[in-house]
């Protein structure tokens, strides 16, 4: 193929122009003529659209760390509540602020975001703990603590995603919780690492005779998957819920019909979170002709501006 052939195949980078008229979707729809990680992020919009718009597919949504600190719980809940996601694998870290925020407790920001607020062991005298610049203080941990206590567990084996199904339950209907709105529309929420949690722990020393079932959950998801005729992955920073939707993708039938990640990671140290989703053709976790994108990003920077467009996006397709 010749320069100027290849010259007339390549196209024109768009100029983006922004103005008082510009909507979220008119602006993800110009940034699919961008480069780098814009162009990404428009394209996984589209994807996500289309994944909502297939009603063969299946949405199964990873949420790793603990996004809700930062102020992403009613992000989640929203894409729940608007039928975005079926399926949810979180860490205990994201249920566990997401309890806390539930039951009237709340995260805190510091004021100046050019350096440290305050020293980390004056932090710890005052018995505040800190994620990079979010706070809180450990009175959040009590209130869970005297929460969990109460709880009249019928079941002591029960699988976790079960147990998370009874926790939603006991919340406020009005809730603005993650717990809650699953608990509502019937949406399972995996949590495969459920005692790496301070939840857990509270949970555990309060009821020592519970073993929640893992097991029970694994092959749940595995059913989930192998019944699915299209899957969509929307995969939020990696980790351990990255791993149980790809490993349940990977021995079924099916693999990935779209796929996306959002992760600030990279691939060449062989870790998880930041393993490419061309990678995971290999396994066939994700279909060779699959639809896919990522995100090079911090999540709370890309999740709501996806959110934002799917909500817009849709609102449209209904008028």
């Amino acid at each position: 193929m010749s320069e100027k052939n290849l010259e007339d195949i390549l196209k024109r980078v768009n100029q983006l122009k922004i103005t008082s008229e510009t909507s979220i979707v008119s602006l993800i729809n110009s940034l699919k003529n961008a480069g780098f990680n814009a162009k990404r992020l428009a394209m996984a919009c589209e994807i996500y659209d289309e994944m909502i718009n297939d009603e063969e597919c299946i949405k199964f949504f990873g949420l790793a760390g603990a996004l809700v600190p930062a102020g992403m719980q009613r992000v989640v809940y929203d894409f729940i509540k608007e039928g975005f996601i079926d399926i949810l694998v979180t860490t205990g870290a994201n249920i566990t602020h997401d309890l806390a925020e539930a039951l009237g407790y709340h995260h805190l920001q510091g004021g100046n975001m050019n350096k440290d607020d305050f020293d980390d062991s004056q932090l710890h005298k005052a018995e505040i703990n800190r994620i990079y610049d979010v706070y809180m203080p450990n009175k959040v941990y009590k209130g869970i603590e005297d929460f969990v206590s109460k709880l009249e567990i019928s079941d002591s084996q029960m699988s976790v995603s079960s147990f998370l199904n009874f926790l939603g339950k006991q919340l406020p209907k009005d809730s603005q919780s993650i717990l809650k709105i699953c608990e509502q529309k019937k949406i399972p929420i995996y949590c495969p690492a459920f005692t790496d949690s301070g939840l857990a722990l509270q949970l555990g020393f309060h009821n020592q005779n519970i073993n929640l079932n893992h097991f029970k959950d694994m092959l749940e998801m595995v059913n989930l998957a192998w019944d699915a005729k299209k899957a969509g992955v929307c995969i939020v920073g990696g980790g351990v819920p990255k791993n149980f939707i790809m490993q349940s993708l990977q021995f079924c039938p099916n693999s990935a019909t779209y796929a996306i990640q959002i992760t600030m990671d990279r691939p060449e140290q062989g870790g998880l979170s930041g393993a490419t989703l061309e990678e995971a053709i290999s396994w066939g976790k994700v279909n060779e002709k699959a639809k896919y994108s990522t995100i090079i990003s911090d999540a709370t920077i890309a999740l709501p501006l996806i959110l934002w467009f799917l909500k817009e996006s849709q609102k449209k397709k209904k008028n």
